[in-house]
């Protein structure tokens, strides 16, 4: 089931432009993965909107996996604290639920560096909307 709701979701631009890749996605935790290298601010560390983009895209695939298959994930505020610096390698970031609910899911993400340290803590909260009837599965199975 987790595959089909990747499979079908939509490709994001901006994800591609900043080179994110999922390693992982399962009910349980979604990881990615980014490049520090082009999404640097002036004094070559990663910059902290490149953090909350990565956060919001893992959390936001958590979301619409939880919501598969009637119902679709819409992100609707996100909140990140920067612990420290990566200035080369990849970040790792690793969405959990905090709370998974009919309407709204909230996920906690943990953002490490290459060697496992710290770089941030985001939260994310996701409205989730039903599917149009047109693109809802026929099936009952669902959450």
């Amino acid at each position: 089931m987790t595959q089909e709701v990747l499979a079908h979701l939509p490709p994001a631009a901006l994800d591609e432009r900043m080179g994110i890749e999922i390693v992982e996605a399962t009910h349980e935790r979604v990881v990615g993965r980014m490049p520090v290298e082009g999404n640097t601010q002036p004094f070559g560390l990663l910059h902290g909107g490149a953090s909350c983009v990565l956060a919001e895209s893992v959390g936001s695939i958590a979301a619409n996996i939880h919501g598969a298959p009637t119902h679709y994930a819409v992100g609707i505020e996100i909140s990140c604290s920067h612990h420290s610096g990566a200035r080369s390698g990849h970040v790792t970031a690793t969405a959990t639920p905090l709370k998974a609910g009919r309407q709204l899911a909230t996920y906690q993400i943990a953002i490490t560096d290459d060697a496992g340290s710290s770089v941030a803590t985001a939260r994310l909260s996701c409205l989730l909307r039903p599917r149009p009837a047109a693109e809802a599965p026929t099936s009952a199975t669902g959450r």
